[in-house]
């Protein structure tokens, strides 16, 4: 059964701290970018995915992408997916380090269940 992200909100009215992300998290980002001429900044939002129903997306992006607010405009800008709003709301994205390994993490109160692998999650 396919599931599809619902876009209860306009982009006038989705509040700009729908998500937080750690100062650890925006430095990973800024640095990145720096890799990537083409890159003006990252989008974050959610598909359809696994076992589970939902994975996390992030990709640099050449453009604002249409659908999407900006949620941070330095030191690099992230973009937010409208359609992921309510999966992703109150959410913390972090930087977590595990020895010389480096992962972001999303800290999410909607999640409700996350599949074996770790990969896809439900919403409750």
């Amino acid at each position: 059964m396919s599931r599809q992200p619902q876009n209860d909100h306009s982009l006038q009215s989705v509040p700009q701290t729908v998500v937080t992300i750690t100062p650890a998290a925006k430095r990973f980002f800024q640095q990145q970018l720096q890799g990537d001429q083409a890159a003006i900044g990252i989008r974050i939002g959610v598909k359809n995915s696994g076992c589970s129903g939902y994975a996390y997306v992030i990709e640099s992006v050449a453009a604002q992408p249409e659908d999407h607010i900006e949620i941070i405009s330095a030191p690099c800008k992230l973009y937010l997916d409208n359609s992921a709003v309510p999966i992703l709301a109150g959410s913390e994205i972090d930087l977590v380090k595990d020895g010389v390994n480096a992962t972001i993490q999303f800290n999410n109160p909607n999640a409700g269940t996350y599949c074996g692998c770790g990969e896809s999650f439900t919403v409750d």
